[in-house]
């Protein structure tokens, strides 16, 4: 059974295909999707397919992703889990977007804090990374205020339109083990 979550004020819950269209709004926003390494979508259709993507990442052991929903909303706003997730070695990458409507307002952190809590404590991760475009100075400043401490630097790492990027490394270790 896919694990609900529960925040103040949020709810992370599984993402179905009737999320489609907000799944749509976030990344077909130029502003979202700039240093996301992936290209902005240009029709619904490319969300459907992204959430059968995390439906199997899930049901492969290979990810967990979440709808960040605000209590009381049914409409999600963003969505946010781990990808590379390795039971094996115990570890994971933390990743996630939100609407431009609902920035600077702490539900990016909360949700963040709220998956790494789930991540050492369900999943038993030992370390749990992110990798972010150098440019991108909120979600850079957002690791840092979560408790992540900044590895260093991967040269080119990733492609926005065509575009290479340098990408900062980050992780978060369990200090319960």
């Amino acid at each position: 059974m896919f694990p609900r979550l529960k925040t103040e004020r949020l709810i992370l819950r599984e993402i179905s295909k009737s999320d489609a269209k907000a799944i749509y709004a976030c990344f077909s926003n130029e502003h979202v999707t700039r240093f996301y390494g992936q290209e902005t979508f240009n029709h619904v259709d490319e969300a459907i397919k992204l959430v059968d993507h995390f439906t199997k990442n899930y049901q492969e052991k290979r990810g967990i992703r979440w709808g960040i929903e605000i209590q009381g909303n049914e409409e999600i706003i963003g969505t946010i889990g781990f990808n590379a997730w390795s039971p094996k070695h115990k570890r994971a990458e933390v990743g996630y977007e939100i609407h431009p409507n609902y920035w600077r307002k702490g539900y990016t952190l909360e949700a963040v804090l709220k998956v790494i809590q789930y991540g050492f404590n369900e999943l038993e991760l030992t370390r749990i990374g992110a990798v972010v475009f150098k440019e991108n100075e909120a979600s850079n400043k957002l690791l840092l205020k979560a408790g992540f401490q900044n590895e260093g630097i991967l040269r080119n790492y990733m492609y926005q339109n065509g575009i290479a990027h340098d990408t900062l490394v980050y992780s978060i270790l369990n200090s319960n083990q």
